[in-house]
């Protein structure tokens, strides 16, 4: 590992400037901003000051990746901590590799490097420093006050207690929801107690309402009320900024009908971001999967299929390597361009919708209800 180290440092040199710089702007008094040169010791107090503290880092569930709009991987869920401590917000630095990040470090364009919490052993390369003893955040020797400060804060039992809450937030049991039963009459062939929301809304984006009821149940069960860790909230499960986006208030996002209106037109939307797939059943299991797991990371999974060969229009290939992003190998391959994502989850979202959405085959629309005066009956169960 020390020899890699090296070569990252050889290959730092060539790509980094020896002049340290790093540009803020001020304003002046003819409105004006004017830019002035801070790369002299950026240190905690000039950070503090930003309120912006920038990361350098690698795509990986141990250091950091996306998960439906929220940043986690072990090393940066426990910077963040660090980062409210001193009261700034963090800004990722994604690279490509070890030298890229040692790079940023070297020309001031970085203030702490941060490597997977299993190389806690690792041994600093020249010219950085650790920035506490088996911590492997790297930064420069130039910032004496950032890492007395890091010193002081850091304890095995943080990084302990991020990996237990990072674990608790990816389960299950993070979701909470009252469970709904997922036919509330199959005998009068109804589905839930909002089909003719879905039935209005489905209609005219041409979206087969049965399939929109089996995702609504995958979400939240039919809960309305329903929120995850995330912040994702309702029927639909809509996280606050693709709500922001969409046009839905805050106030409105547990309201059936507007939370429904809603994720329809998100559908519609990612609906048209997939129109090189050319049969529709296709196109929409790869909708199915942008809505759970983005759909950059799906357009990654399709430049991988293509790379090896596949037809990457045809899901059952593309959902292989929606699976294999969670390899190094692959979320690190140069088509990849948003690194990382938790594929096994995607996968099966699609496919227990799918499922479902069977098992609503036989559905006529004619059972749909008026929602507001029904009250399904659920098992009490609660998810904390």
């Amino acid at each position: 590992m020390r020899n890699l180290f090296i070569l990252y440092v050889l290959a730092a040199a060539i790509l980094a400037s020896c002049n340290h710089h790093r540009e803020q702007t001020m304003p002046v008094p003819w409105g004006e901003e004017e830019a002035i040169d801070t790369t002299d010791n950026f240190d905690l107090h000039q950070i503090e000051h930003n309120g912006e503290m920038i990361v350098a880092t690698m795509s990986g569930p141990e250091t950091y990746y996306d998960y439906r709009g929220k940043s986690l991987g072990t090393a940066y869920l426990l910077c963040e901590r660090f980062a409210q401590k001193i009261g700034v917000i963090i800004r990722v630095e994604l690279c490509r590799d070890t030298a890229e990040m040692v790079a940023k470090l070297t020309a001031g364009d970085a203030d702490l490097a941060l490597l997977s919490p299993a190389d806690s052993a690792i041994t600093a390369p020249d010219g950085l420093s650790l920035a506490a003893p088996k911590l492997p955040w790297l930064l420069s020797p130039e910032k004496p006050q950032l890492a007395a400060a890091i010193g002081d804060w850091y304890s095995p039992q943080l990084l302990a207690d991020v990996r237990a809450d990072e674990q608790a937030m990816l389960s299950a049991k993070s979701v909470r929801r009252r469970v709904f039963a997922p036919m509330l009459s199959a005998k009068d062939g109804i589905i839930s107690k909002y089909d003719e929301l879905f039935i209005r809304y489905a209609r005219p984006i041409r979206w087969d309402w049965r399939l929109l009821a089996a995702q609504c149940y995958q979400e939240s069960t039919f809960d309305p009320k329903a929120r995850s860790w995330a912040g994702a909230q309702g029927l639909m499960q809509i996280m606050p900024e693709t709500a922001r986006h969409l046009g839905l208030a805050a106030a409105d996002v547990y309201d059936p009908e507007k939370n429904i209106a809603a994720a329809t037109k998100y559908l519609d939307e990612l609906r048209g971001h997939f129109s090189d797939i050319s049969d529709p059943k296709e196109r929409d299991n790869f909708v199915l999967a942008a809505y759970n797991g983005g759909f950059f990371h799906i357009r990654d999974a399709m430049a991988l299929a293509r790379k090896h060969g596949d037809d990457p229009t045809r899901w059952a290939n593309v959902a292989k390597y929606v699976l294999l992003l969670s390899q190094p190998e692959y979320y690190r391959d140069p088509v990849v361009k948003y690194g990382y994502m938790r594929g096994q989850e995607t996968s099966e979202y699609v496919r227990r919708i799918r499922e479902r959405y069977k098992s609503y085959g036989g559905v006529n629309p004619r059972g749909a209800v008026n929602y507001a005066p029904q009250r399904a009956k659920h098992r009490g169960k609660r998810f904390s």
